[in-house]
């Protein structure tokens, strides 16, 4: 993932609590958020102003002093539809969550509910379009790209009273 010419993608790596994140972007935006595993290679490190902003704002969100983000995205190559469900993701609320249910309605169509939850499955920039605040619809905690216990995690950093380790399932 180093700086291809033709794809002018740049690269820096996010140091979070639970784990290192490759932040990838664009001259145009930012592109995808990747957890990194142990055995992964480490890719070659060339930021750019989109990738520094997403982590100096990422930094500020891990340690509480950051409810929104403000960074500009690189969709292309990506559905109209999936980008109209991330468009939805990111004016959900800081600390709290909807169901699956409640993101195709806010779509316009109930029966679209397994489109939107492939589409919120799909999202390439976890974190920062927060498809981590989309639970079921009982509370239980479903898919998450960056894994279950990372999603646990995020729901607990932003609310911490509401989205406890105690919980079997988590509340709407």
């Amino acid at each position: 993932m180093s700086k291809n010419t033709e794809e002018n993608t740049f690269t820096e790596i996010y140091h979070s609590i639970m784990g290192d994140l490759c932040v990838g972007a664009s001259s145009k935006g930012l592109k995808f958020i990747k957890l990194l595993g142990e055995t992964d290679n480490k890719p070659d490190i060339h930021p750019n102003v989109y990738t520094k902003a997403a982590v100096k704002q990422l930094d500020m969100y891990f340690n509480a002093k950051l409810q929104n983000f403000n960074l500009d995205f690189d969709l292309e190559g990506h559905t109209g539809f999936s980008i109209e469900v991330w468009q939805k993701l990111v004016k959900i609320p800081y600390g709290t969550t909807i169901s699956y249910k409640q993101l195709a309605i806010q779509m316009g169509d109930l029966k679209c509910i397994r489109a939107a939850a492939s589409a919120n499955g799909r999202n390439p920039i976890p974190i920062i379009i927060p498809c981590h605040r989309v639970i079921g619809s009982d509370g239980s905690l479903t898919g998450f790209a960056l894994g279950l216990e990372f999603k646990r995690k995020l729901l607990e950093l932003e609310n911490p009273s509401k989205y406890s380790k105690r919980q079997g399932t988590l509340e709407l």
